[in-house]
This record gives C-alpha cells, sequence and structure tokens, in this order.
C-alpha cells in the first residue's frame, strides 16, 4: 500500500510531506521510503498561526480561517508528494495537521485540537485521508502524545540494550524500550519552542530561529537562569506525559529571564540550549538508557547535539538515518505508519506510552473520488519494522 504522510510540528514552519510503501507480512510491518519534501507555510497564514498559538486569545472566525487555510496548505503539499515523489500513484493520505492547543491540566489531558481540515486534501488528491489521530487515544484516558512512539517502539526493538529515541522538534520527546519492560515514551520538555520564541523576540522577528546553533555557541550558560528554568514541576511529573506550547511559550520564558536581570541575549539562548541538553540528559539516564537515536529539526543545530553528547558521554548518539528513518521525515514517515494501520483495522497507540486505557484505533477517514472499500482487518498488529530501499 502506498501512503503518503503529512506532519507539521509545534515549530509550524512547514509541512513535511513523506511517501512509503508499506506491507504487513506476518508480524513483521517492511517500509520502503519513496522521498519526502518540505513545503513551507504561506507568510501570511504562519503569521495567523503565531497570533492564535497560547497563551494569546482568538476568535471562531480566525480557528475557521486556520482550519481552512491549513488545510488547503497540506492539500498542496499532499498533492506535490503525489506527484513528485509517487508517480502520481497512491492508496491514501495521513494528515497529523497542524496543533493549535493541547489541552493538559495537572497531567491529565483533556482534549487536543489539530487543525487542517481533510476534506481539502482528499478533494484536491482524490484519495482518502486518515486525519485527527490523536483524540481517540485522549478519549481512551491517554495523553494523545507522543503517537511517534509506537513507530520508535517497532525500530528500536531490533537493537541490543536499552535504546531510545529522541525527537528534537519544538518539543522533545523520547521512547525508551528496556529489555523486559512495556515500552515507555513521554515529551521531555522543550527543544526548538522556548530557543524559536527567543529568537523572535530578541530579533524583532527578522530570524526564526537560531541558525546552526550560532548565537547560543557564542553565549555563555547561565547557572541561575538554568536553575530556575530546571525549577518547573513539570520535569519531576511521571511519565507518560506531554506538553507544548501552551505551557512552555513567550511570556513563560520572560517571566524566568525577568528574574534574572543583565542576560545579554546569547546567554539566553545558550542556557536554553543548554536546558534541552540537561532535560533529555537527565531522562535518559532515569531510564538507563544505552543509545540514542536522535530525529527532527534540532539535529541540525550543531549546539545543541553538541551539548547533548557532552551531557551524555557514555551513550552514543546516532540518527535516525542509520536504521533507515530520514531524520527530517521520521514523524511524517511514522504518519505513514498510523494511516497504513487504521485502514488495516489495527491500533496505533501502546497503552504504556500514552498512558491510555488500551489501545486504539486512530482517527477519522475522509474518502476520496471513489467509494471507501477498506480491506479485511490485519488478523495482529506488527511487532516489528524493517525499512528497505
Amino acid at each position: 500500500m502506498r501512503v503518503i504522510g503529512l506532519m507539521s510540528g509545534t515549530s509550524y514552519d512547514a509541512i513535511e510531506a513523506a511517501a512509503a510503501d508499506l506491507t504487513l507480512d506476518g508480524d513483521t510491518l517492511r517500509l520502503r521510503p519513496l522521498g519526502h519534501l518540505s513545503v513551507p507555510y504561506p507568510d501570511a497564514l504562519s503569521t495567523l498561526i503565531a497570533t492564535a498559538l497560547p497563551p494569546a486569545a482568538t476568535t471562531a472566525q480566525a480557528i475557521c480561517a486556520l482550519d481552512t487555510g491549513i488545510g488547503q496548505s497540506f492539500a498542496g503539499a499532499a498533492e506535490r508528494a503525489l506527484h513528485e515523489l509517487c508517480g502520481d500513484t497512491a492508496d491514501l493520505v495521513v494528515s497529523h495537521g497542524q496543533t493549535l492547543y493541547h489541552w493538559v491540566d495537572d497531567g491529565t489531558v483533556h482534549g487536543t485540537l489539530q487543525l487542517g481540515q481533510p476534506a481539502w486534501i482528499a478533494q484536491r488528491t482524490g484519495l482518502p485521508v486518515v486525519s485527527d489521530l490523536r483524540a481517540k487515544d485522549v478519549a481512551a484516558g491517554g495523553q494523545g502524545a507522543p503517537l511517534v512512539s509506537l513507530t520508535d517502539t517497532l525500530l528500536l526493538r531490533a537493537l541490543p540494550g536499552t535504546p531510545a529515541a529522541l525527537n528534537l522538534g519544538g518539543i522533545a520527546n523520547i521512547t525508551v524500550v528496556a529489555p523486559g519492560t512495556e515500552p515507555l515514551a513521554f515529551d521531555a520538555g522543550p527543544a526548538n519552542a522556548l530557543l524559536d520564541a527567543a529568537v523572535r523576540h530578541f530579533t524583532g522577528g527578522a530570524a526564526p530561529y537560531d541558525k546552526d546553533g550560532r548565537r547560543a555557541a557564542a553565549g555563555r550558560t547561565h547557572p541561575g537562569l538554568l536553575r530556575r528554568l530546571l525549577s518547573d514541576p513539570y520535569y519531576r511529573r511521571p511519565a507518560p506525559k506531554s506538553t507544548g506550547k501552551e505551557h512552555f511559550h513567550l511570556p513563560y520564558l520572560q517571566q524566568a529571564w525577568e528574574a534574572t536581570p543583565g542576560l545579554g541575549a546569547d546567554d539566553v539562548l545558550a542556557t536554553l540550549t543548554r536546558l534541552t541538553a540537561v532535560v533529555v540528559a537527565d531522562a535518559c539516564r532515569a531510564h538507563r538508557v544505552t543509545e540514542l537515536v536522535v530525529s527532527g529539526g534540532g539535529t541540525r543545530n550543531p549546539t545543541l547535539m553538541r551539548m547533548l553528547a557532552g551531557e551524555l558521554p557514555d551513550v552514543p548518539l546516532r540518527p535516525s538515518d542509520d536504521l533507515g528513518l530520514p531524520s527530517e521525515a521520521k514523524e511524517a514517515l511514522a504518519f505513514t505508519i498510523l494511516g497504513f494501520l487504521t485502514f488495516h483495522g489495527l491500533p496505533g497507540t501502546l497503552p504504556s506510552s500514552t498512558g491510555a486505557r488500551h489501545a486504539t484505533l486512530l482517527g477519522s477517514i475522509t474518502p476520496g473520488h471513489r467509494p471507501l472499500r477498506l480491506p479485511e482487518p490485519a488478523p495482529r498488529p506488527p511487532s516489528m519494522l524493517r525499512i528497505t530501499m
């Protein structure tokens, strides 16, 4: 089955599209990547997303405009993927959409909102679309995140020791697969979320992020600000747990650095980069991780990667590319897997990773141009993922 996966993370800088051929062979899910591409949001839409994200107030009109605009942008990305990656032949599109709000109260997730009306994708491509993948897990008592944990688990099971997968997007999420125990996954804390917010603030919006970590490299970690940031109770919550920009946003950060006067911008960025490295390293030590497989936009920040390696001197770090999953496309490819499982009547979550009461079938399906026909449900879920070329 040929599937297109669409993903836009908490950094909301672009839509990542990936395509893959997937086959279920007994207990093994075989995935052959067909390529990936990145489609930036139009400037006006990106600005509208930024002005609607918490802690900002918004309106029903803005939400409607976002749902339409994001849906149309995702449709354009899907159409490009269909032409450029799939030779105009595919069976399914899976759309994560754009998270606008992840409603967490005292560690419990009450709801989650991803925008991007799938009807635009189905209309543009003619293909059925699986979307709204997080809500079912939340309804079953789960965190609804990180949904990439199933893909991580299937991939890491072939590795020795206690491997973990780390994705460095707006938020840093980790999946740990220890022998003899159920897999565990959780959001460790901010990765690019606070860094990007600080860069936009210090540059008046002229720069969206710290390119190559240069400004952080030019600054010095401020111990007082780092201690203040690390005192956040979130880090002491047990897993499974999830978070987002509802918690880690610019006013949150301003409150911390205003209590530490006299800091230069580069020192703030150095401290925020160190924060991510420390919270990830603390999580890895707590779970006795022996190897870390890293993906996401944060891998392009050499300062962050250098700090992370320094915090974990005895833990080898390697990109997910080494295992066959391109770092920049891993999440989009993970959603091709989740959509494939949904289409074949198989659950896409692990209760130990999201905290749900049971594993759930994920998402809603929007028909394409033809009547919707689902295959016979597969007899059992896969236990292993094999990447083929």
